[in-house]
């Protein structure tokens, strides 16, 4: 029930809440150990073993070379 000119109350509040909420995650920054995080995320300089997973892999592309189709040729026709 509303009367003419009166707005219903209650709504301004969880506005200006979230408002405030969105302000502070916008421009908070919080301090950020990068030398930890380095460490977290396993990018040690330091650390044994090959770098890339698939450097065992044999080389296949010779093969590719000899045996690569080109499809499209069949379409010029």
């Amino acid at each position: 029930m509303t009367t003419e000119g009166v707005t219903p109350v209650g709504r301004g509040r969880a506005k200006a809440k979230q408002i405030k909420v969105a302000r502070k995650l916008k421009y908070y920054s919080p301090d950020t150990d990068l030398n930890r995080l380095q460490q977290e995320l396993g990018a040690d300089a330091h650390k044994s073993g090959p770098s890339d997973p698939y450097d065992d892999e044999p080389d296949y592309s010779a093969y590719a070379d000899k045996y690569n189709v080109d499809d499209d040729d069949e379409y010029e026709n």
